[in-house]
């Protein structure tokens, strides 16, 4: 953990997460674990974020707004 708080910068949880979330949950119809992606694309939305480095990239193509990038297509420079 300490490696990761070292090289990325940490944002807040607060409470306009949480109403943006429920909301994204019934707009998009999402159950299930996938709830959690939601709540991920809530506090980006929240913090003006747009890109999500993730293994999944299908779980959160349904959002607007996110680009999803699998890390096998990054090239390190």
């Amino acid at each position: 953990m300490q490696l990761v708080e070292r090289a990325f910068t940490l944002l807040p949880d607060n409470a306009q997460i949480h109403p943006l979330w429920r909301r994204m949950v019934n707009d998009y119809g999402v159950h299930g674990r996938q709830v959690h992606d939601t709540r991920l694309v809530a506090a980006m939305r929240v913090h003006g974020l747009s890109n999500l480095l993730t293994l999944n990239r299908a779980d959160f193509l349904r959002y607007g707004g996110i680009t999803a990038v699998d890390p096998q297509d990054l090239t390190l420079k």
